[in-house]
């Protein structure tokens, strides 16, 4: 792809970076513009590492072709500077990514200050989280944030094809969908508010409206955690469903995350194998994903020498071993009632689990969290009662049972921990351009 630009009358057509190490400009007399991210000198040569939106590629210019005064010109740049060249594309195994453009001329020039204070030394996390805003422009990080992108098309593209409808909640609410202890609480002019969790208490009004639909967007949570895999605002892909069943909510899960897998091999290979993920591993990954239930888990957890009670939840300590012994995703299925939210429905069959699911992934563990709801106006009721909530600040949602209530069924999935997942991450915070953690909200 390209983008063009007329300089007086000629029209220039500036190729996007990706297009050049596609294989397709070879040969081929190309123009490029972007941002110096680094730059190298030996003997005559001088090699530029250009960045633009679509990725990083080897830049060469030789004193003999431009003269001394260009070259030298060049060679003064900082780093960050952007500008516009022109140059002979052509296959180079030895250069990043195989491909490198050899520059006859330069056009427009936008020097940057010097003193750039990201350099090639080792840096801390904590002080490149203070420089957020220029770290995202590392190359790694790019990359990421590309997949990301075609992760969430790839989303989208699955439910357009399965007539899901995106529908939109609040992010102020007044009662809480998970747990009250990590709610983040704000003034609303003269009441109490709290920023949402989850959508899944008005999609639950929507499917009555709009039948499947389904939204990406910010959750927060206030959990006093600092994991490598916890954030406190994250990203939401959440999932609702009418007539639908625990079973089938796990069928989308297997189809949806199959399709994203399978879209990303297939258009971002180059990207995922400069993160150390082979695009084949994602081609493995197929419907359906092996399921267990809570009881098995807990057999297999204790047969490996893990000491856990019937009725405990799992973190990070269970669901690391637990995945060890499956090669894709996993659903462990119906958690005893009373580490499940008040909405999941009970099963009818064993009353003390619910109808519930999570979705551990290698690397990072749960994914997905999964469950039909209780659509009966009394049980709901009774289910309140032993949580002690609030009818009052329930009442809306009390309503949606007693008029036109069926059996439905949906998921939440975090954006940012199936992106740690597919990209074999080590920590969270690389999966989102601006983290937000427990002791950071700059910038």
């Amino acid at each position: 792809m390209s983008d063009g630009y007329q300089r007086g009358n000629i029209v220039i057509e500036f190729l996007r970076i990706s297009s050049i190490l596609d294989g397709k400009s070879e040969g081929e007399e190309v123009h490029l513009r972007g941002w110096l991210y680094n730059k190298r000198s030996s003997g005559g040569l001088l090699f530029l590492i250009i960045r633009d939106g679509t990725g990083v590629i080897q830049c060469v210019l030789n004193r003999e072709s431009v003269g001394d005064q260009t070259f030298d010109d060049i060679d003064k740049l900082p780093v960050e500077s952007a500008l516009e060249l022109s140059g002979v594309a052509r296959k180079d195994p030895r250069a990043p990514g195989a491909y490198e453009v050899s520059i006859r001329s330069f056009g427009s020039i936008y020097k940057a200050q010097s003193g750039y204070p990201i350099s090639k030394k080792y840096h801390g996390p904590e002080f490149l989280l203070d420089l957020r805003h220029l770290f995202i422009r590392n190359p790694k990080l790019q990359t990421i944030l590309r997949i990301r992108s075609k992760l969430l098309e790839a989303a989208r593209d699955w439910f357009e094809e399965n007539n899901y409808t995106e529908a939109h909640s609040p992010s102020f609410i007044t009662a809480a969908c998970e747990g009250g202890s990590t709610l983040f609480e704000v003034k609303y002019f003269d009441q109490k508010a709290y920023l949402s969790q989850s959508w899944q208490l008005y999609a639950e009004a929507s499917i009555a409206v709009l039948g499947d639909i389904y939204t990406i967007a910010p959750s927060f949570r206030a959990e006093a955690s600092r994991t490598r895999r916890h954030l406190t605002e994250y990203w939401h892909l959440e999932v609702e469903r009418p007539w639908c069943d625990l079973d089938e909510i796990l069928k989308v899960g297997d189809e949806l995350n199959s399709y994203i897998c399978h879209k990303l091999a297939s258009e971002m290979g180059r990207e995922l194998r400069s993160l150390g993920r082979d695009p084949k591993d994602l081609e493995k990954v197929q419907p359906p994903f092996p399921r267990i239930t809570y009881d098995e888990a807990l057999e297999m957890l204790r047969k490996d020498g893990h000491e856990i009670s019937w009725g405990d939840d799992f973190g990070w300590q269970q669901e690391q071993p637990l995945i060890k012994h499956f090669d894709t995703p996993c659903w462990v299925t119906h958690f005893p009632k009373g580490i499940k939210a008040f909405y999941h429905k009970p099963d009818p069959i064993r009353p003390n689990v619910t109808l519930s699911a999570d979705l551990l992934a290698p690397g990072i563990g749960e994914i997905i969290g999964c469950g039909q709801r209780i659509h009966d106006y009394n049980e709901l009721l009774q289910r309140m009662h032993e949580e002690n909530l609030s009818e009052q600040d329930y009442s809306w949602y009390l309503d949606l049972r007693r008029y036109g209530s069926v059996p439905h069924s949906g998921f939440g999935q975090g954006v940012e921990r199936t992106i740690v997942w597919i990209c074999k991450l080590s920590h969270i915070r690389d999966a989102i351009a601006f983290p937000r953690l427990m002791n950071r909200v700059f910038p």
